[in-house]
């Protein structure tokens, strides 16, 4: 079967973009031809994809979308192919990975009423509509519970066309056996005493993740913890407002912001908690990435997969509304609290060997495929 994969950008170390290259390796796996439409490519092109890039320029976002969304129709007309599976909204889909979460409930609560009237508005709201609509035909692939009731809402999309996922952490993400020497070389190079700890937050999208947030709770420490804490934030963003932050709270010796990066596992052995009090998250794969590496985690419960921190008693989970005195709390208790995370870390590890979170590209591919469902 010669399947074709449309997302808007790849580059290595984005969340969406990981689980398009692990669906579309195990399509591959299975015998299938995959082909990659996209405006942006940045890295390497595994083997065997037959990667089309579009050449597309705009002021706009939406018109840029809309220019490319004309391209691919052309180009499936001229060299068609059996199915199309989107990783963003737009029309023509017979497959959508749900990444995101429900554009017309954001725009309906989170925003002036006038913002229903831009250009803007117009075109998410239809793309997300091509996909969701009850006379679509569109299969949803879906990550997030709490996002398919919205959709529901919105646009009374059968429930026959949802198929929830289970997460899909690769298991190179699990906590090895040599998980201490590793912790060890890490800290060494990062020149990290015993006692000192280190935060680490991760994940593209700084102002969306909460990294102002997490700066304010490393401010408000008390001042012995404060001084023994470190933070290090990793993701694919523009750092310089938050640098100014830093600057502004007193922290330039104790904060450093890295680009994206592919030695994560590192990261999450070496450090002492990942902390992550996201504005909005549909899932935030990270937090079982540090579940099944043995870190605890402190994070908002706004995030998709926040729940498993509270199954798995392996962190704090922040309630809604977010406060901040809250977090600073949390925050230094569980760095304060040595015990706390060593058996938080403990029952991490635990659930890894018995939950499943690890099918999710098995699962995509078989809907995908039509050899089976999620529900």
């Amino acid at each position: 079967m010669q399947l074709a994969f449309v997302l808007y950008k790849y580059f290595p170390y984005g969340g969406l973009q990981r689980d398009f290259l692990r669906i579309a390796l195990e399509c591959q796996r299975r015998g299938h031809a995959i082909r990659v439409y996209t405006p942006i490519w940045e890295g390497e092109v595994p083997a065997g994809f037959d990667v089309r890039v579009a050449r597309i320029r705009s002021w706009s976002n939406h018109r840029r979308n809309e220019k490319f969304s004309a391209w691919l129709a052309a180009d499936l007309a001229r060299d068609p192919v059996d199915r199309v599976v989107g990783f963003n909204k737009m029309p023509g889909l017979d497959v959508y990975y749900a990444a995101d979460g429900c554009f017309e409930d954001k725009a309906q609560t989170l925003r002036n009423p006038l913002y229903r009237f831009s250009k803007r508005y117009k075109h998410f709201a239809a793309y997300e509509r091509a996909v969701f609509a009850p006379e679509a035909k569109t299969q949803i692939l879906m990550i997030s519970e709490v996002q398919q009731p919205l959709f529901v809402k919105h646009y009374a999309t059968p429930a026959g066309r949802f198929h929830l996922l289970p997460p899909g952490i690769a298991q190179d993400r699990r906590a090895p056996a040599n998980a201490a020497a590793i912790r060890a070389e890490f800290r060494q190079e990062f020149a990290l005493g015993d006692d000192d700890l280190l935060l680490v937050q991760i994940g593209s999208g700084f102002k969306t993740k909460g990294l102002d947030r997490s700066l304010k709770a490393l401010a408000a420490l008390p001042r012995e913890l404060k001084k023994r804490t470190r933070l290090i934030a990793i993701g694919q963003d523009d750092p310089r407002p938050f640098l100014l932050q830093v600057k502004a709270l007193g922290l330039s010796e104790q904060v450093q912001i890295l680009k994206g990066r592919s030695d994560i596992p590192r990261f999450l052995l070496g450090a002492d908690l990942l902390i992550h009090p996201a504005y909005n998250e549909n899932t935030g794969t990270v937090l079982l990435e540090a579940l099944v590496s043995g870190l605890p985690v402190l994070v908002s419960d706004v995030c998709g997969y926040a729940h498993y921190i509270g199954d798995a008693d392996c962190g704090r989970v922040l309630p809604s509304p977010f406060e901040q005195e809250r977090l600073n709390r949390y925050l230094a208790e569980m760095l304060a609290d040595a015990a706390a995370r060593a058996r938080w870390g403990a029952n991490g590890l635990a659930y890894a060997d018995t939950a499943d979170l690890y099918s999710m590209p098995q699962k995509a591919a078989d809907v995908i495929l039509g050899e089976g469902t999620c529900n």
